[in-house]
């Protein structure tokens, strides 16, 4: 039973990794997508991209933090 803590964990931070890679990719194309029909509105849209990056990227940490609790317990 020992062992599947470990593979559990390892796919928890797999999903982790491939959701927040999916969602930056899609962030970050629409913004490039928005800028170029707006170029003017560049600087608020790449505020709200690294933001939304931010948020995104909390996924992953989160799912290395239910891993960690799912080795060591």
């Amino acid at each position: 039973m020992d062992g599947l803590n470990y593979i559990a964990a390892a796919i928890a931070v797999f999903g982790a990794a491939i959701g927040a890679a999916y969602g930056n990719g899609k962030v970050i194309s629409k913004t490039i997508e928005s800028m170029t029909r707006q170029p003017e509105m560049a600087g608020q849209l790449r505020t709200t991209m690294f933001i939304g990056v931010a948020l995104i990227e909390a996924v992953p940490i989160l799912g290395v933090v239910i891993a960690l609790l799912l080795v060591l317990k």
